[in-house]
């Protein structure tokens, strides 16, 4: 069984997802659409044949009066159907990529997992089958990697550690193959899955969501309902996509 671990910040206003905060939404917009990706990424992990670790930033990370554990289990109490099956555990590093690398190295070589994983939250179409094959994957590939847009991943799955120091440099895809290099560890792929973080990554997503449920696809549904009911849409406008709220 594979033990992915979601990197999950405190869902408070002006915490996360600052670049989307500081443009078409605004703080109290940007933390209602994080927790409902939060939800659903969890949710999706639960669904699945892995175990689900929640894994909370330090105290020393998140602002003042900010309990982060009670914070990140607040809504996942919600959106996980058996939410005392979750496992909650705090981050430990000062950096993205320490904290990624410190958990799927303590598991691996201290608790004997036998394959780790590292989730993006922000990772909303992540799917269960999407997790269940990653696992299938790593029965051969030390390293499984999900591709997202910009050089970026929204997974990260380990046989074996490799050197986590930095390894998320932009373009953390290439960065990360590098360090699996480095270390004669073999590497396979999902198929390329957005993540939401930007403006960009907005136009993107929103009109693939929009494509999927007017086909009867499926769709995360708490992303989906938060951005339809904040009116977004993608339009043309000379050429390019725009994003506007109707």
């Amino acid at each position: 069984m594979t033990t992915v671990a979601v990197l999950a910040d405190p869902p408070v206003e002006g915490f996360v997802l600052p670049e989307l905060a500081a443009g078409p939404l605004d703080e109290s917009e940007a933390t209602a659409l994080y927790t409902a990706m939060l939800g659903d990424v969890c949710r999706a992990v639960e669904a699945s044949g892995a175990e689900l670790l929640v894994n909370y930033r330090p105290g020393e990370q998140v602002p003042d009066g900010v309990d982060p554990e009670a914070a990140v289990r607040e809504p996942l109490d919600d959106a996980l159907q058996n939410p005392g099956e979750a496992r909650y555990e705090v981050q430990v590093g000062s950096t993205f990529a320490g904290r990624i690398g410190n958990t799927v190295t303590h598991l691996l070589d201290r608790e004997g997992v036998a394959t780790v994983a590292a989730v993006k939250p922000t990772a909303a179409l992540l799917a269960r089958q999407q997790i269940d094959s990653a696992a299938m994957k790593l029965r051969s590939s030390d390293v499984v990697l999900g591709p997202s847009t910009d050089g970026r991943v929204y997974y990260a799955g380990f046989a074996d550690p490799i050197d986590f120091e930095d390894a998320y440099t932009t373009p953390a895809v290439e960065t990360l193959v590098d360090r699996a290099a480095d270390a004669d560890h073999g590497v396979d792929f999902l198929p390329t899955n957005p993540v939401v973080e930007t403006p960009a990554d907005l136009r993107t997503i929103v009109p693939l969501l929009r494509a999927r449920v007017r086909t009867g696809r499926v769709v995360p549904p708490r992303t989906t309902t938060v951005l339809d009911e904040l009116g977004l849409r993608v339009r043309d406008a000379d050429g390019d996509p725009m994003l506007v709220r109707e």
